[in-house]
This record gives structure tokens, sequence and C-alpha cells, in this order.
């Protein structure tokens, strides 16, 4: 399985998957031509993705995919609620080949499946997603609103994950968001710190977990060392860690 972070964070994110010959996208908040970049950059062509999964309606995450799907001719899988929320709130222009997904069931792409996991980010019908290829398992889990039921058991089953890792507290509080936002970042339907994500890593089976990859981290309330050592603090060295760029691409290690 080949794992290529395009980008992650506030402004725009994109992850690139390849297994068994599927390739797929998860999300399009980066350009149309920066996603295409970017992939050619790592020997990969956009025209040869085989869906484009959006996991919900905030712009860092849906903003272009009207463009992937109208460009490049990549179907669309996003439930219905997303679908219409991100229309209402952003110019998609017309998307001809949308494939509509429940939160909670499996998407099958010849060999692999992507487990749809409902979400409590304050998006509209939010969804992370595992990737299974039948001998491996990534777990994109970004906007997560908090840590909920059923999370650590979800992240015992992974062999990889992308994880949320979006805000020091301290910073968060001594910086220069107003107070409405740094409620909401915190709230059960905002994000996750270092710290939860570290302590939610835990549950990680040491043997198993061939890495994780800190994403969505905040530009004004996070620093990248910072989270790293707050990892390492609380969860020790028992896999590698890696940091997903807010500007670039990351490639993270084959699974």
């Amino acid at each position: 399985m080949r794992i290529v972070s395009l980008q992650s964070g506030s402004n725009g994110n994109c992850v690139y998957v390849e297994a068994r010959g599927v390739r797929l996208l998860f999300d399009a908040g980066i350009s149309g031509k920066q996603a295409e970049q970017r992939l050619a950059a790592c020997g990969a062509d956009i025209r040869r993705v085989d869906a484009l999964l959006i996991s919900h309606d905030h712009a860092d995450h849906v903003r272009c995919a009207g463009i992937y799907q109208r460009k490049f001719g990549l179907p669309i899988c996003v439930t219905r609620e997303t679908l219409r929320a991100a229309a209402a709130a952003y110019d998609l222009g017309e998307i001809a080949d949308v494939r509509s997904f429940r939160r909670g069931t499996t998407l099958r792409f010849d060999g692999v499946s992507v487990e749809t996991v409902p979400t409590a980010h304050d998006g509209t019908d939010g969804a992370a997603f595992v990737v299974d290829d039948g001998r491996r398992r990534l777990g994109i889990l970004t906007d997560l609103g908090h840590v909920f039921a059923g999370l650590d058991e979800m992240v015992r089953s992974l062999d990889a994950v992308l994880i949320e890792s979006n805000y020091d507290p301290d910073m968060l509080e001594a910086g220069p968001y107003p107070a409405f936002l740094k409620r909401r970042i915190r709230g059960p339907g905002g994000h996750i710190s270092n710290l939860e994500s570290a302590e939610l890593l835990l549950a990680a089976d040491g043997r198993r977990m061939k890495w994780a990859a800190l994403a969505h981290l905040s530009e004004q309330n996070n620093d990248p060392d910072l989270a790293l050592r707050t990892h390492r603090r609380i969860g020790g060295r028992r896999f590698p860690l890696h940091v997903a760029s807010r500007c670039r691409a990351t490639r993270l290690p084959e699974l």
C-alpha cells in the first residue's frame, strides 16, 4: 500500500492511497493543478485515480471536488447530506459523476475496501476512513470532533494511521483566536489536541502498527516539533512518527 499526503491542514487536505492496483484520493481541499503536479512528482497520474472520497463539507476538504471531477474525470463518493451542504456553501460547479454512500457502510473497489466511520466533527455528515487491502489496514482519522466511543478499538486494528493532532492546549489558550473559536476547536465538534491524539495512540498494537503520521496540525496553535515531543512523551517510541506537511506532499512509508 502506497500513501502520500498531498497536503494536510486548514489550508487544504488531500491524501493519495494506492493498493492492489486501486488508486484513491481522499478529499479535495487543494487545487486540481496542485494535486496533479504533486502526484506526478511521486510518479502517479491523477487521471488514473479510480475515485475521490469526500470526508465532509468544510472548504479545506471539498472546495475543489467539482474541478477534480470535470478536469480529471474522477467519480466522487460523498454522502448526500455532505454534498448538499457543500454545494450550498461553495461554487462547486456541475458534477456529473456522484456515487453516494451512507456513513457506516463499506465501499468496495475491486480488492480494496474502505470503511466509512461517522465522526463527531461539526461538518455535515462527516466520515473518517479505514482502507483495507486484505493485508494491511490504513486509518485516515482527521476532523474527529472528539475521541468518541470505538476509536480506540479501531486504532488497535490498524497497521498505520494518519491521525489528527491539531493543537497544543497551551498554545491555543494563549493564541490570537477569539474566544468563540477557541471554544469551538476544543469543543465536542472541533478537533483533537496533541495530548488526545497521543493518548488515543496508546491503544495501538505496538507489534502491528508500522507508523503514525500526525495530520491537520494548526498553523497558529501547534508546532510539528512540539506535536512529536508530546506524542513521544506519552507514547514512547513503540513505532515511528511522521508529520504530514501543511504546504507540500509528504511521502509516507509503504505498507
